[in-house]
């Protein structure tokens, strides 16, 4: 007796099979998958530096920067919270001036290599500045202060490089360019998230001066980056370029920062991060006090602040997939509305009303820590957005670092206002009795930056801000000096092609 076969499967059956028999292998070795075809398009070197800059030295060693920054100032330098707030803002001075190591990178090469030095010169000052604070038990707070500064050059200069590096890349293989961006911005959550985790247990068990031995690591990669990163070479450059080419530069920024439809909105971004005033010192001296506070040990902290981290990537998620298309002026208006509620959480920890409700601390600061940073996400993103929108065409790079240096001059603005408010109300070391004062305060000047919305635009990210006579202008400085340069190769030009997506920095 004959049995007649079954129908055989057509090939789309079996790969559905095959799919769902290997379905966990492939997610576990996607990502290894990915990585190798990013390193055999984009060369491993650059891989290795994405991965070395944004995820160890920003992403994980940031993290233990901070923290252990933060225990440095209080248990071994025993300084006042305010004082920490100015010294914490003396310390980011590096990253005010991120347009100038974008120019130097990208018309100053040096021994005929435009980033391969920069990321030594950023190692070297990483790995000396901390083991300098590693090695002196009782350093003294000025040269303390300034070894923390070099560290703080050393990540800046790094950062600038690596994102010249994405853009080139981005460019070079723009069907890769979303991957790039990808991988920057995994590399240094992830990192991020890692750090923190681990901080407060290494603080807890080698100190705040072994935490900075530690950071010699990360900064050792980024030396290591410097020396196997492939880079076409080009000795015959001729240096008495240098000095138009900065001219130039500097000529185009100024004129497009003198149209009101730029530099309105800088004016926003600069005030709406300056008026929201950072006391984070203070309330970290209360968190960790053992008669007012709740008495925090360092791992707990350090789980805090990963909570954190973990909120802000939700803010990213949300922004990316909810709210990205959402016109500059209502989103700004919610998220800022948010931001100052969000702030009342603080207040409720202060005056001990979530123990009232049966609420314990630890819990608590959880949640307002992942609200908090989650929102702040949301009120930061659509201002990068809304910064991308602002840079002309032959600058984008360098202006965006401008415009990057103006939020970070608020940021800094913020820190000292708050250290100043701190003192004001005496605040200090010990004395929390008018913490509540300064926490409302702050709570109000966050909802201030509501007033000045008018500044900014009515349009949605998916439409152009840049008027065309900025456009017009901007080609014509740019070609001034060197009109042969039009008709030149744009690999010619790599430096200033644009790099807008990526973040982080800080």
């Amino acid at each position: 007796m004959i049995v007649e076969e079954e129908n055989p499967p057509t090939p789309n059956e079996v790969v559905e099979e095959n799919e769902s028999n290997g379905g966990f292998c492939d997610f576990i070795c996607a990502p290894i998958y990915w990585f190798k075809m990013l390193a055999m398009e984009l060369h491993w070197s650059f891989v290795f530096g994405v991965v070395a800059v944004y995820g160890i030295s920003q992403g994980l060693g940031g993290a233990l920067a901070r923290v252990g920054t933060e225990y440095y100032m209080k248990d071994v330098q025993k300084v006042q919270p305010s004082e920490a707030q100015i010294y914490g803002g003396i310390t980011s001075i590096p990253w005010l001036v991120k347009p100038l190591w974008g120019l130097l990178t990208d018309v100053l090469p040096i021994v005929g290599y435009h980033r391969r030095p920069y990321f030594i010169l950023a190692g070297f000052l990483g790995v000396i500045s901390m083991l300098v604070l590693s090695f002196h038990k009782d350093l003294h707070l000025v040269l303390a202060l300034f070894s923390l500064t070099a560290g703080s050059a050393g990540v800046a200069i790094a950062d600038v490089t690596i994102d010249a590096c994405v853009a080139q890349n981005s460019n070079l293989h723009p069907s890769l360019a979303a991957d790039m961006q990808s991988l920057c911005a995994l590399s240094s959550s992830v990192g991020a998230l890692v750090g923190f985790s681990i901080s407060g247990i290494f603080v807890h068990l080698i100190g705040p001066t072994g935490v900075f031995g530690l950071l010699t690591i990360p900064a050792t990669l980024v030396l290591l980056v410097g020396i196997v990163l492939s880079e076409p070479h080009t000795p015959n450059f001729v240096y008495r370029q240098v000095n138009q080419k900065l001219l130039d530069a500097c000529k185009a920024m100024w004129t497009t920062l003198k149209y009101p439809d730029v530099w309105r909105p800088c004016l926003y971004m600069y005030l709406s991060l300056a008026l929201s005033l950072n006391i984070h010192e203070g309330l970290f001296y209360w968190y960790t006090d053992s008669k007012e506070g709740p008495l925090f040990s360092q791992e707990t902290v350090g789980y805090i602040f990963s909570i954190g981290s973990v909120g802000s990537l939700l803010g990213a998620i949300l922004y990316q997939y909810t709210l990205k298309d959402h016109p500059f002026r209502d989103l700004l208006f919610w998220t800022q509305l948010l931001y100052g509620l969000s702030g009342m959480l603080d207040l409720i920890l202060v005056l001990r009303l979530n123990l009232k409700s049966g609420i314990p601390d630890y819990f608590f600061i959880v949640v307002a820590e992942g609200v908090s940073q989650m929102i702040g996400r949301l009120k930061w993103m659509p201002l990068l957005v809304l910064s991308s929108k602002l840079c002309p065409p032959g600058i984008e790079g360098t202006f965006f670092a401008l415009l990057m240096s103006i939020d970070n001059l608020g940021i800094l603005s913020s820190s000292w206002a708050g250290g100043f408010l701190l003192h004001i109300l005496k605040v200090t070391r010990v004395q929390f009795d008018n913490l509540w004062m300064a926490i409302l305060i702050r709570n109000i000047l966050r909802l201030s930056p509501l007033a000045l919305l008018f500044l900014v635009p009515r349009t949605d990210p998916n439409s152009s801000i840049i008027p065309s006579q900025i456009l017009q202008n901007t080609k014509q400085a740019a070609h001034a000096s060197h009109p042969e340069n039009e008709n030149k190769n744009e690999d010619d030009n790599i430096e200033l092609l644009p790099l807008v997506n990526n973040v982080d920095s800080r």
